[in-house]
């Protein structure tokens, strides 16, 4: 029964992979961030864009004579 104890005992004090584990923690977190960051942005230019997209229709549709017959 003495050996899973040690057994036990030798796992928690071992530190070796900590570091690396940690860095995959940062690293997964700053992802995460630049998913949003990314999302967030575009959908801010593809709403700028549209605005744009109308603002110069409507414009060339004046232009053009739309109205007439």
């Amino acid at each position: 029964m003495q050996r899973p104890r040690q057994l036990l005992r030798a796992l928690a004090s071992d530190t070796r992979g900590l570091t690396t584990v940690e860095y995959a923690i940062v690293l997964c977190l700053i992802a995460v961030v630049g998913v949003g960051v990314w999302s967030t942005f575009g959908q801010t230019v593809k709403a700028n864009l549209e605005a744009a997209d109308s603002q110069i229709g409507g414009a060339l549709g004046d232009a053009t004579g739309a109205n007439s017959d």
